[in-house]
């Protein structure tokens, strides 16, 4: 039988399928037999070592049952949880940690609806697309919308975070999923305007050289009353916390509140856009 060749250095999920296939062998086990073990089939466990198919956390979990590795300090959740932030952008796990215990958020998107209000079905429609190009697998879109939905909840925490959003015109001008995805979509943003703590606001086209970010930015607040911001290019994100750079950009967030949209006029014209959509 033809025995793939592994290299650990291809990624997370290679090097954890290397280490795994390593660790069975040593113990002189099939694959049949640790899939046994595990609670897998063998066939799951040759997909997982090849790096076809990506470890979730109970297969992880399962695999430090089986070689004993619990209460050790290299277990392979601990290693599953980079295969994990291997799908999302460098320094955004970083800022996931931040945000979840954030007294306030101040944040600005373009092109897409924020994250933190994203329906389901939106989120599910943005990453199907990124699998079909090829820029991640299902099993990381998968990851990438858990990792979603627990910054969704971890936002509905209480005290409940003061939100402020700030997003470009374009955000809900853009369908994405089809008509009944946008629609339900749009009736998310009103539906989280509508909440005490939360402030929405449109920064129009007619902005112009008014809107003072070109990228995507996060301001948070901590409890403790100091600030970092969190900005992102195409391949990394980065997570600041000098004062010297994090107050220019406060800074700059309340000059694009300031000529955005007021809440009510941005609703206006979210409302004028779910009319629009059958």
């Amino acid at each position: 039988m033809h025995r793939k060749e592994l290299n650990p250095d291809g990624g997370p999920a290679a090097a954890f399928g290397a280490r795994l296939r390593s660790l069975r062998e040593a113990r002189g086990w099939t694959q049949d037999e640790l899939g046994s073990r595990m609670g897998y089939s063998g066939r799951h466990v040759s997909a997982v070592e090849v790096a076809r198919r990506s470890p979730n956390l109970r297969f992880a979990r399962a695999a430090d049952s089986a070689f004993g590795l619990e209460n050790s300090v290299d277990t392979f959740e601990r290693q599953w949880r980079s295969v994990q932030h291997g799908a999302l952008l460098e320094g955004f796990p970083e800022y996931v940690e931040h945000e979840k215990t954030a007294a306030e958020i101040r944040l600005y998107e373009v092109g897409v609806i924020p994250g933190l209000l994203q329906t389901p079905e939106y989120a599910a429609a943005i990453e199907s697309s990124s699998v079909e190009r090829g820029a991640i697998t299902a099993d990381q879109a998968h990851e990438r919308l858990t990792v979603l939905t627990a910054r969704q909840q971890a936002i509905s925490r209480t005290p409940t975070p003061l939100i402020f959003v700030v997003m470009d015109e374009g955000c809900f001008r853009r369908v994405v999923g089809g008509s009944a995805v946008m629609a339900a979509q749009l009736a998310r943003l009103v539906e989280f305007a509508e909440q005490p703590n939360h402030l929405l606001q449109v920064a129009p086209f007619s902005m112009g050289e008014r809107r003072s970010f070109n990228l995507p930015i996060t301001v948070l607040t901590m409890a403790d009353r100091s600030l970092m911001f969190y900005a992102e290019a195409a391949y990394r994100g980065y997570l600041e916390r000098d004062p010297r750079f994090v107050l220019p950009a406060l800074t700059a967030y309340h000059h694009l509140q300031k000529h955005a949209l007021p809440q009510a006029d941005s609703l206006a014209m979210m409302n004028q856009a779910r009319r629009g959509t059958p």
